[in-house]
């Protein structure tokens, strides 16, 4: 097949098979007139980085709730956004989020661009989520390439080069199929192909719309594609968790600063993380004691915290951090790690009398 006739396929496949997602407008209504509004597929984007979709449904729809257009969620406060965002991980797109909002506000009119490459100028834009933004939004025929669109297409063409050094040569074909007729489609089509159908294990080759096509389906080697180059072994750093609670049922809580894992999110102190054994202070007096440990793996690295916890006077001052009244704090708004600290020092906490 022509790199035409496989999109022209593709598509017959996607309008009948298209994913229903809270975020997207089917082809059928597509079709009708409607449109996709560009504030809810950048933000769509943004949280399906690094995470998946069944993660991402709920946030969406809460985020879209409380903050409509992206005017709304450029007046928010840093800290509702964070506290909102806590759980989806990987924290700077949520500082992202917020700089982004507020550029296409101030900078834009509250419009975003229509132009992938006036869409890069944006904070936290990159050119994936840019390309996509064009092409769904604005039907930009913007390539699109995540990891979906590479794992169809290096089996499509039989590309063995392994990944990263196949991307200019999986971008290349991906490019090569884009129509200049619904792009944004297309791209949803890819993305849909590979979640669904073409997937990392046991690909589904039988219903495959692009089968009698696919080069590494005819050579018996597409269980196997894309190649990966093997990954450096992530070292392991350790740190402290220090859960205090006084007896009013205030947290002593630390925001973490803005740059860094993390960045900008409510935390237990603890001090830094290091491959060397550390032996931080305590953030306030009180009668610490170790109550177990939290494992946690970040992109680059795997965390043990050791947690120590405390029932603080109250009339305990705090050292390091602040005092969070209990109104005002929930475990949900902590992200996963210092959530999974809680968690383990909630149990041993219970019961305690304050520690003078």
């Amino acid at each position: 097949m022509r790199d035409e006739e496989l999109s022209a396929a593709l598509l017959r496949w996607y309008d009948a098979n298209a994913r229903v997602m809270p975020w997207r407008v089917g082809p059928e209504a597509r079709r009708s007139g409607q449109r996709p509004d560009p504030y809810g597929v950048w933000l769509s984007e943004v949280m399906l980085q690094q995470t998946t979709v069944a993660a991402v449904r709920d946030y969406f729809r809460r985020f879209t709730e409380r903050w409509p257009t992206v005017g709304d969620l450029a007046a928010a406060e840093d800290g509702q956004v964070m506290a909102e965002w806590a759980g989806l991980g990987y924290y700077a797109r949520a500082r992202n989020l917020l700089k982004c909002a507020r550029a296409v506000v101030s900078d834009h009119g509250g419009r975003f661009p229509e132009t992938a490459a006036a869409l890069r100028a944006l904070p936290g834009v990159g050119p994936y989520t840019a390309a996509a933004i064009a092409a769904i939004a604005f039907d930009e025929p913007a390539t699109v390439v995540d990891g979906n669109v590479e794992r169809v297409v290096a089996r499509l063409f039989a590309v063995e080069t392994p990944l990263p050094a196949a991307k200019p040569e999986l971008t290349a074909h991906a490019a090569a199929l884009t129509p200049r007729t619904r792009p944004g489609d297309h791209a949803q089509a890819m993305m849909d192909l590979g979640a669904t159908i073409c997937t990392p294990r046991n690909p589904a080759c039988g219903i495959c719309p692009l089968v009698t096509a696919c080069r590494a389906r005819a050579a018996g080697i597409a269980a196997r594609l894309p190649a990966k180059a093997p990954k450096p072994v992530k070292p392991t750093r350790r740190g402290t968790a220090f859960v205090g609670l006084r007896g009013d049922g205030a947290a002593l809580l630390e925001r973490r600063p803005d740059r860094g894992l993390l960045g900008g999110m409510l935390g237990w102190p603890g001090g830094e993380w290091s491959e060397a054994p550390l032996d931080p202070a305590p953030p306030a007096p009180g009668n610490w004691r170790r109550v177990g440990e939290v494992r946690h793996t970040f992109t680059h690295f795997h965390l043990v915290l050791e947690v120590q916890a405390a029932r603080l006077a109250p009339d305990a001052a705090a050292g390091t951090g602040t005092f969070v009244p209990r109104d005002s704090f929930s475990p949900a708004d902590l992200p996963t790690v210092m959530r999974k600290a809680h968690d383990i020092a909630r149990g041993a906490l219970e019961g305690d009398g304050a520690d003078g």
